[in-house]
């Protein structure tokens, strides 16, 4: 008997002994960085004709879609056109490359954007100064440019010691009429006898046309000229410093005022990046809307640079009626004619 309780006891310990031994088992909970980590987004862009370093509309759009990068935390892919023949080819290579909310930056690709936006009817678009209604993945966002154009026009206006401007656009199309309808109607509000000269170049991506025609208008007497040509207004912006002192140009969707310091007199800038920034978080939002997306002076969609190598130039009373000008449209007490025929009826 005594053995066997010797035994039992025996047994009893090696039992005890290899439970305490045996490691403790811990669950694995799965999280979002190890096994179901949701997919990053990826924005895509599709430049216009003059690609990156335009120093205007197209870098403006970049500079949006790399907040959205830093900010976002998102995937960002960017495709340069050198033609337009290229416009279907890299929207459609972004949407095969599967990015969630595309962009078309420029008008000219609206025939473009509606076939691929059509074949590709689960991928979001946007399309910067195109309006493409009645498609349900197309965002298009459009600035009131005439509104900006306004205030420069009314800034030379008020700067001209010739009372001579000139203006100089890319195409001529309805979209760049709205900036000179604009730039000239500002210029009529606050100097109604100043002669205003108007050239264009056909084209976007040729700075050499673009500072032709400024030194030819810069020839007949302007000694202010506002550009709305994209690459064409680098030219515009270099003759105005190869003229020098009494000379200026106006740069315009971006702040170009450091290409060539105290000769450009302000910059209309058009903030593409604002409406690509804005146009991604609500996408990230679940906030996406198909539809007219419109950025005046009211949503900051259109400004004057901040002038930092000539708002010594300009006199407190005449900044002072810049503002005034600016709360007036904000207010709808102006309301700027957006083309050409709206300016031969315009009141100032």
């Amino acid at each position: 008997m005594k053995k066997i309780v010797i035994g039992l006891l025996l047994i009893l310990s090696v039992f005890f002994l290899s439970f305490c031994a045996k490691p403790k088992t811990t669950q694995t909970v799965s999280t979002p960085s190890s096994q179901n980590e949701a997919k990053k987004l990826k924005f895509g862009l599709v430049t216009d004709m003059g690609g990156l370093g335009d120093q205007s509309f197209n870098d403006s759009a970049y500079r949006g879609l790399k907040k959205v990068e830093k900010e976002l935390n998102c995937e960002i892919k960017v495709i340069e056109s050198r033609e337009a023949a290229d416009y279907e080819t890299n929207l459609a290579n972004l949407a095969e490359d599967h990015c969630d909310l595309i962009f078309a930056t420029g008008i000219l690709m609206t025939d473009a954007l509606k076939k691929v936006a059509r074949k590709y009817a689960q991928t979001k678009f946007g399309i910067i100064d195109g309006n493409i209604p009645d498609f349900p993945n197309v965002i298009s966002c459009v600035f009131k440019e005439e509104e900006g154009s306004f205030l420069a026009g009314a800034l030379a206006g008020l700067q001209t010691k010739k009372n001579k401007l000139g203006f100089i656009g890319g195409m001529k199309i309805p979209l760049i009429e709205k900036f000179e309808a604009g730039f000239k109607a500002g210029i009529k509000t606050v100097n109604p006898k100043a002669v205003i000269l108007v050239g264009y170049a056909g084209r976007f991506d040729d700075p050499g046309k673009g500072k032709e025609l400024a030194l030819a208008q810069f020839a007949q007497g302007a000694d202010i000229v506002y550009h709305a040509a994209g690459g064409c207004g680098i030219g515009v912006i270099e003759a105005a410093k190869e003229k020098g002192k009494g000379f200026f140009a106006v740069g315009v969707d971006s702040n170009q005022d450091h290409l060539a310091k105290g000769r450009v007199l302000t910059s209309m800038i058009k903030s593409v990046d604002l409406a690509v920034f804005e146009t991604c978080k609500n996408f990230k939002q679940g906030k996406y809307k198909s539809g007219l997306q419109i950025f005046g002076i009211k949503e900051n969609g259109v400004s004057l640079s901040p002038m930092e190598f000539t708002k010594n130039l300009i006199s407190k009373i005449n900044l002072k009626k810049l503002e005034e000008l600016k709360e007036k449209i904000k207010n709808g007490k102006i309301t700027v004619p957006d083309n050409l025929e709206k300016l031969k009826i315009f009141k100032s």
